[in-house]
């Protein structure tokens, strides 16, 4: 749809004026901050830090006993998969539903801020108090015509002290009109430098090739210049069997990705030599992935000049 200039002025208005009103939904937390969901938090993403995980020297810190990952704020109100009824007097509803009747039905998230006040511990109880604090004119963007809005989350803890705010950024627009279709996109190619070459060359060959150290022994991936473990800067390869498991995957919808057919499964792959690889899931339903499942290295020619190592169910 296209509005003029002054009927603009009166939407955004409109919009506006359910700015800087707190939502009647607070999310509470299900559980109070503990343990456990904080070692599983660590171990998924990787997180070493002992002030998290080990009593002990959690202790003798500056913390005197363990915290929670400040960017584990937002876990301690997550709400349950099953959405809470919808509340005509949330300014948030009222804003997606008076841009969704305006035509502005597509919506992506932009950005994310997060400003931590103080470590949360195990024991505290955590709330979530929302409000829309911004919403802006209205933008021309690649997606179509939109509107950026903003919504502020503030975290309190039992005693109402304020311990975190997050910001987080949603565009609504319009999405263009249909374009017909020409020439298929190539996907994006891969940026190849001397310490990344060996292992497309290699992918080119049939072979999933591994950095390791001629040092210390140790592989790694994604390829580069050193060594964690020793800091050596001598390097050979070895040939993976291409066997693993799926240690994570997500499904991508959306937005459209030149070179990409929506939708298609991104997985994180462990190999069975140590190392864990990104790449698609390709050869099977999207709903029978699951965590877990044991796969097996296939290499696809997306176009006449790149193959790709891809991972498919194994047989």
């Amino acid at each position: 749809m296209t509005m003029v200039t002054d009927e603009k002025a009166a939407f955004l208005a409109r919009l506006r004026a359910n700015t800087g009103i707190e939502s009647p939904q607070v999310r509470h937390g299900l559980d109070p901050v503990n343990e456990a969901m904080i070692r599983h938090w660590c171990e998924a993403v990787g997180d070493n830090n002992p002030i998290y995980t080990d009593a002990e020297q959690a202790a003798r810190s500056v913390h005197g006993g363990i915290v929670a990952p400040p960017t584990m704020l937002g876990a301690w109100t997550m709400r349950p998969l099953e959405m809470p009824p919808r509340n005509p007097n949330d300014p948030r509803t009222a804003i997606i539903d008076m841009l969704d009747e305006a035509g502005f039905t597509g919506v992506i998230a932009t950005n994310c801020e997060q400003e931590y006040l103080r470590y949360v511990r195990p024991g505290d109880r955590l709330t979530n108090h929302m409000s829309v604090e911004d919403v802006s004119e209205e933008k021309n963007t690649a997606l179509g015509a939109g509107h950026f809005f903003t919504t502020k989350s503030t975290y309190r803890d039992q005693n109402g002290e304020i311990v975190g705010i997050e910001r987080f950024r949603m565009l609504k627009y319009e999405p263009s009109a249909a374009k017909p279709e020409g020439p298929k996109t190539l996907r994006p190619r891969p940026s190849i430098s001397q310490d990344t070459a060996f292992f497309w060359d290699g992918a080119n060959c049939g072979e999933l090739l591994i950095q390791k150290c001629s040092s210390c022994g140790t592989l790694r991936h994604p390829p580069r210049p050193g060594c964690a473990s020793c800091g050596s800067l001598e390097w050979e390869t070895i040939q993976s069997s291409g066997l693993g498991t799926v240690y994570s995957y997500v499904i991508y919808h959306h937005p459209p990705l030149p070179g990409f057919e929506p939708p298609f499964a991104v997985g994180l792959i462990e190999l069975e030599e140590g190392v864990r690889m990104l790449s698609n899931i390709v050869g099977m339903p999207l709903g029978e992935i699951t965590i877990g499942m044991p796969v097996e290295v296939t290499f696809v020619a997306v176009d006449p000049d790149l193959t790709l190592p891809m991972f498919r169910r194994r047989a």
